[in-house]
């Protein structure tokens, strides 16, 4: 591993340690052989999830039972995959924040059903809870389910901006309950190749990966696919994201590593004005920025990790700040990168190109930079009111 110092870090144990180090190796020694191609992100995502999951490592994307999902391992795996390639990253995550709301709020079942397939990278999963005008603003969600006389439930609406929308084999829904009230909303896993669950519209983004709008039109799912409890969805929604959202910062923290690397590299090895360009003082400035932003990103992601793993509690605060710095340090960390590696930089196909583009959305998705700092001052304000 390039920079390995941080293992050495309190927030982890011995055990988190061996995981980093063993799946770094694998990565370095077994992820050329999938074949990534980015051009066609879905038969990439579909040979990322079976790899991963033939090799063991997807258990860790979800809980295995009787234990609760290790946030510390979550955010180690997208901090690797994501150094060593986006695609990658974004198949292990979905598996996880698909599977995520079954892991922390389903049904022994239902659990059954899905947990293990997800593990074995046989079933891709989906998490369904954005609409067009309800991305931030979650509360406006306007696809509805409604219960009918034998228990069974209807979903009528529309989703979008769907990570694995068009090759997921099970998406988790959020709905409104119209019949509990303004506030009232609730959750569903949803096969595939269900009644009224129609794949309405692929979406193309800056970095590819599989994206769509999907339709709900009389979409019939049994009493049994309700996930928590009717009326208390958005309980589901974002105590998965509390989960979750630690590991956005990870991912983050991953790339800029990677820019890093690059650009020490490029600078160690660039001869311009007859020395290296490592050798000019701003060059050195800068990457003293670069690597500072990288620990200061690595100190939140994993004291968010930490904090989930031993003590059990939400981390609202935590994990808005780390996906919050994490995300934004590294867009600055990997412009800085393509700067300093010039036209190398912007040339498509470069390890700094992609990564330019990859990090973009990571500023806006699972709540944007912006909703972010809402949420610690919301955090904040109140514990300061309360001092006082």
């Amino acid at each position: 591993m390039p920079d390995s110092t941080y293992l050495d870090w309190p927030f982890f144990d011995d055990t988190h340690r061996n995981f980093a180090r063993a799946f770094d190796a694998w990565c370095t020694d077994s992820l050329a052989g999938v074949g990534i191609d980015h051009h066609d992100a879905d038969g990439s995502c579909r040979r990322l999830v079976q790899t991963l999951g033939r090799n063991d490592w997807l258990r860790h994307a979800v809980a295995a039972p009787g234990t609760a999902l290790d946030v510390r391992k979550l955010c180690l795996s997208r901090d690797i995959l994501a150094r060593h390639d986006g695609l990658a990253d974004f198949a292990f995550a979905m598996q996880g924040l698909g599977a995520g709301p079954i892991s922390l709020f389903g049904t022994e079942a239902q659990r059954a059903a899905y947990l293990p397939r997800v593990a074995a990278g046989e079933a891709i999963a989906a998490f369904a809870l954005s609409e067009r005008d309800a991305g931030s603003d979650v509360m406006r969600m306007e696809t509805t389910a409604t219960r009918d006389d034998d228990g069974s439930w209807r979903l009528d609406g529309e989703k979008t901006w769907i990570s694995n929308g068009g090759i997921a084999d099970f998406y988790v829904v959020f709905a409104r309950v119209p019949a509990g009230g303004e506030r009232s909303f609730a959750a569903f896993v949803v096969d595939a190749d269900a009644p009224g669950l129609h794949i309405a519209e692929r979406l193309s983004v800056v970095a590819p990966h599989p994206l769509a709008r999907i339709t709900f039109d009389g979409c019939r799912v049994p009493a049994q696919a309700l996930v928590g409890e009717a009326g208390k969805g958005m309980r589901v929604a974002l105590g998965t994201l509390d989960v979750f959202r630690s590991t956005v910062g990870a991912a983050a923290l991953g790339m800029a590593r990677r820019a890093l690397d690059e650009a020490v590299h490029h600078a160690s090895e660039r001869k311009m004005f007859g020395q290296r360009l490592g050798d000019f003082q701003l060059t050195q400035a800068r990457i003293a920025q670069m690597a500072t932003d990288i620990d200061t990103s690595a100190l939140l992601v994993y004291r968010a990790a930490w904090t989930k793993d031993t003590r059990g509690v939400r981390v609202t605060r935590e994990a808005a700040m780390a996906k919050w710095h994490a995300t934004e340090a590294a867009q600055r960390t990997i412009d800085a990168a393509v700067q300093l590696l010039g036209g190398r930089g912007v040339q498509v196909g470069g390890v700094v190109e992609r990564l330019y583009r990859e990090i973009r959305a990571l500023r806006i998705y699972e709540g944007t930079s912006e909703v972010q700092q809402l949420v610690i001052a919301g955090q904040v304000m109140p514990a300061a009111g309360a001092a006082t």
